[in-house]
């Protein structure tokens, strides 16, 4: 891929026609075939979207999932992994709520679960688009377990289960695939070898580009043991943290073998980002990394944001990747 390449982290804001019709099909007034046909049509405006903007590699948007556990243990319209159902609403953030998995029985994988998407949205476009999961670290740490005797038994049993959707989305011809750890930095003291060796098992030997984001959180507590993970990319929320994380890689370099995927718009706020704003944070990374090893992205998902606003920080960010190849040379 170019320097500089241009990302997205996955979930994409849902048009109102298809949050209707999610609430429609939990309710039976519509068929799976009818919310599959919207959730189609979604994906394929960002898919456009995100070619128009001038993005290098692209997401499918996630308009098929709600949220990025659930969606694997039971969401509408989805194919749950066995072993989980959902259970009653929690709070995530702010006002927002999902409904929290729960493991009552041995995991096992039903099947292809993200591949059909996946296969649907690459038809649309010559650019790459990225395979997006949930690493098995997170998905146990943010269900409840009625089933394991221990997290660690969970972790061990969900990792086999990512691997055979990662192989799935091998065959279908992904090349780059994320694997996403938010909950990685929860416990650290007790369970950050409990999650690299779950990251081994989902990848090691898969002939793939992994990524992995890890979003907000004390990442601090983890740094720099999270370089073990068997991963080509690690993305990091540096706007949202003033670019501190930088002071981090200053003390320990990152391991030459690894690119830093950089989040340079915070999509905790409206507030659309200035250019010169974006290009000064790419600078100050570049003064510790060659551009062949940045990727470029937002600090996280945008789904929470409205569709301009997402677009309008994805702009910004192309706008200033652009700029600052100008400034380097570089084609």
């Amino acid at each position: 891929m170019p320097a500089l390449t241009t990302n997205a982290v996955g979930s994409y804001p849902k048009p109102d026609y298809l949050a209707q019709a999610r609430t429609q099909f939990s309710q039976g007034k519509i068929d799976r075939a009818e919310l599959d046909k919207l959730e189609r049509k979604a994906t394929e405006y960002w898919i456009r979207s995100q070619e128009q903007i001038g993005l290098d590699v692209l997401v499918h948007g996630e308009m098929e999932r709600g949220d990025m556990v659930a969606y694997f243990a039971g969401e509408p319209g989805g194919n749950p992994i066995g072993g989980m159902k959902l259970g009653g609403l929690v709070r995530s953030y702010g006002n927002r709520y999902y409904h929290k998995p729960i493991i009552v029985d041995r995991l096992t994988w039903p099947g292809p679960m993200t591949v059909e998407m996946w296969r649907y949205a690459q038809s649309l476009t010559d650019r790459p688009v990225k395979g997006m999961l949930t690493g098995a670290y997170t998905m146990v740490e943010w269900s409840f377990d009625d089933y394991y005797p221990s997290r660690r038994d969970a972790v061990l049993d969900m990792a086999p289960i990512i691997r055979r959707e990662v192989e799935e989305l091998v065959k279908a011809g992904a090349k780059y695939i994320q694997i996403d750890e938010p909950a990685i930095h929860t416990r650290p003291n007790e369970d950050f070898d409990l999650a690299v060796e779950a990251m081994h098992l989902t990848v090691d030997g898969i002939d793939a580009e992994f990524h992995t984001h890890i979003c907000y959180g004390e990442v601090e507590k983890i740094y720099p043991d999270m370089l073990r993970l068997p991963v080509k990319q690690i993305h990091l929320a540096f706007m949202n943290t003033d670019f501190e994380y930088l002071k981090l890689i200053e003390q320990t370099p990152f391991d030459s073998g690894k690119d830093l995927g950089v989040g340079v718009t915070d999509i905790h706020t409206r507030f659309i980002e200035k250019v010169e704003d974006v290009k000064d944070g790419i600078r100050r990374t570049l003064k510790l990394f060659p551009p062949e090893r940045l990727w470029i992205y937002p600090d996280c998902g945008l789904k929470t944001r409205t569709t301009d606003e997402a677009e309008a920080k994805l702009q910004v960010m192309v706008d200033a990747v652009r700029d600052i190849k100008r400034e380097l040379e570089i084609e």
